[in-house]
C-alpha cells in the first residue's frame, strides 16, 4: 500500500495480514477485530477509532506509529515491535503482551489493570500516570521509563527492571515484587542496605 493513503471504515474482521507492509496509512474506523498478522510491518502509521479486538500479532512490527481511541479487547501480541508508537484514549482490557519490544512508546494514563504483560522491553517508555492496579506486569525492562504517578498497587511487578521507578512518587500498596527488588526500591529512597553486623 502507498504512503499518505487512507483506509477509511472497511471490515477486515478475521483477516490473516501475515507479511502484509503499510508505510504512513491512516486507518480510520477499521474493524481489524480477530485478525491475524504473522512477521506485518506497519510503519509510521495511524490508527484512529479502529477496533483491534482478539487481533493476534506474532513478530509484527508498528514502528512509530499512533493509536487513537481504539479497542485492543483480548489483543495479543507475541514477540511484536512496537517502538516509538503512542496511544491515547485505547481501552486494553484483557490484552495480552508477550516478548517484544515496545521501547519509547508513549503510554500516558493507559488503564492496564486487567491487562498482561511478560517479558517485554519497555526501556524509556513514557508511562505517566499509568493504572496498573492488579495487573500482571512481569519481566519486564522498565529502565528509565516514565512511572511517575503510576499506580501499581496490588500488581505483580516480579522480575522487572524498577531502577526508574521512585516509590515516593507511586502507588505500590500490596505490589507483589521478589527480594531483589526490594532493595532496588529501599536503595532509591536513600537507605543504606547492608547484611547483618556479626555478634
Amino acid at each position: 500500500m502507498g504512503e499518505d493513503s487512507e483506509v477509511r471504515d472497511a471490515d477486515w474482521y478475521g483477516e490473516d495480514l501475515s507479511g502484509q507492509e503499510h508505510e504512513g496509512v491512516r486507518f480510520t474506523g477499521v474493524d481489524l477485530s480477530e485478525a491475524t498478522g504473522e512477521g506485518a510491518v506497519f510503519t509510521d502509521c495511524t490508527f484512529a477509532d479502529c477496533k483491534l479486538n482478539g487481533v493476534r500479532f506474532t513478530d509484527a512490527a508498528f514502528l512509530n506509529c499512533t493509536f487513537t481511541g481504539c479497542s485492543f479487547f483480548q489483543a495479543e501480541f507475541t514477540g511484536c515491535k512496537l517502538v516509538g508508537s503512542r496511544f491515547e484514549r485505547c481501552t486494553f482490557d484483557l490484552m495480552s503482551v508477550d516478548g517484544g519490544d515496545w521501547s519509547f512508546v508513549v503510554l500516558p494514563g493507559a488503564d492496564l489493570t486487567r491487562a498482561t504483560l511478560a517479558g517485554t522491553r519497555l526501556r524509556e517508555a513514557d508511562l505517566t500516570g499509568l493504572r496498573a492496579a492488579g495487573g500482571m506486569l512481569r519481566g519486564l525492562d522498565l529502565s528509565a521509563a516514565e512511572l511517575a504517578g503510576a499506580d501499581l498497587s496490588g500488581a505483580d511487578l516480579r522480575g522487572s527492571d524498577l531502577s526508574a521507578l521512585d516509590p515516593r512518587d507511586a502507588r505500590l500498596a500490596g505490589a507483589v515484587i521478589d527480594v531483589a527488588q526490594a532493595v532496588v526500591l529501599v536503595t532509591s529512597i536513600g537507605l543504606d542496605v547492608r547484611p547483618d553486623a556479626p555478634q
